[in-house]
């Protein structure tokens, strides 16, 4: 479905629409000023995308928190807003700083104790009376799933929460995950972020086949491979100056530059395509992007635009190979 520019599906197997592309907010606060921060928030609405992915952790320089603190005065600032947004945030992180003799005793990970105590500082610092899409930003090996769901649970009665969804989980954690929320008759987890793009295809191996079984949408983070795939532009060359990335550049550079000239000899920037062969992949929802202006913004709503032919997506699996599709039939017969 579309309206306008922008593009629409539902999240995962629920009745909710959300766009395509999906606006990742981790440099608010931190690269990118609150005042650009609005501005870029301001465009994306303007654009149709309603789906806004941030963590209870973002902030960089800025401190923990800051980045949903910035959104929640852009939501003060902006009133009717929020009701037009699909908002996802995430649990996990420390919130405060560790002692001299480590973290602070129950800080991080996803308690029962931890999640209450985390939705409770989310909805104060987003300014909003709940979390739409509320993601465990780590699979957290030391809880149970009756405890967790237990937590989110409580959450969604409550009125504080809508959906649940994961993020960096493998195939096994989405399986135990669901299979015990269907035991309790929870709706489970609905989303999966995962790391996917044309050089890190491994999610095709067991995620994406798990996600597509249990109903989870796909929402790919670093979607242009911390810049490899955004070509000769400003931002990769910005990004490019941190020593792994220049490294990855060196080492993948006559598939990067083909790369590119494929992209180019169809009038397409490297980093709208990179954005539209993920939107071309099954079962994923959209990409999160996470512009630092309002002009990477505008391009990668480009992506949009881009319709890859078989032969276009065969070049493409050619220049970057995957894993060769599902497990275990990508590796053993």
């Amino acid at each position: 479905m579309s309206m306008g520019c922008m593009d629409y599906t539902y999240l995962g197997r629920t009745g909710t629409s959300v766009s395509r592309i999906v606006l990742g907010t981790m440099n608010f606060g931190d690269r990118t000023t609150e005042e650009d921060s609005f501005a870029i928030l301001d465009r994306a609405i303007e654009l149709g995308i309603n789906f806004i992915d941030t963590a209870n952790g973002y902030g960089g320089s800025g401190g923990r928190g800051a980045t949903e603190e910035i959104i929640g005065r852009w939501f003060a600032a902006r009133p009717g807003v929020r009701d037009d947004v699909v908002l996802a945030t995430k649990v996990h992180s420390p919130m405060v700083d560790p002692t001299p003799d480590g973290d602070v005793v129950n800080a991080r990970g996803a308690s029962a104790w931890q999640v209450r105590r985390e939705a409770i500082g989310s909805l104060r610092r987003l300014q909003t009376d709940r979390i739409d899409l509320y993601q465990f930003h780590h699979i957290d090996r030391h809880i149970s799933w009756p405890e967790l769901w237990q937590s989110m649970e409580t959450l969604v009665a409550r009125g504080e929460v809508v959906y649940t969804g994961s993020s960096n989980f493998a195939a096994w954690n989405i399986a135990q995950a669901n299979e015990v929320a269907q035991q309790r008759h929870f709706l489970g987890l609905v989303s999966e972020q995962s790391l996917y793009n044309l050089t890190q295809r491994s999610i095709e191996l067991e995620v994406l086949p798990a996600a597509q079984h249990y109903g989870l949408g796909i929402l790919p983070w670093s979607p242009l491979a911390g810049g490899l795939l955004s070509g000769g532009s400003n931002d990769a060359k910005a990004r490019s100056n941190t020593e792994r990335v220049s490294s990855a550049r060196a080492e993948r550079q006559e598939q990067l530059d083909a790369y590119d000239s494929f992209a180019r000899e169809r009038g397409w920037t490297p980093s709208a395509l990179g954005l539209a062969w993920l939107l071309h992949q099954p079962g994923v929802t959209g990409p999160i992007i996470g512009p630092r202006t309002v002009e990477q913004l505008e391009s990668a709503v480009t992506a949009l635009e881009i319709h890859l032919s078989e032969d276009d997506l065969r070049s493409l699996d050619e220049l970057f190979p995957g894993p060769g599709g599902q497990a275990p039939e990508a590796y053993a017969w």
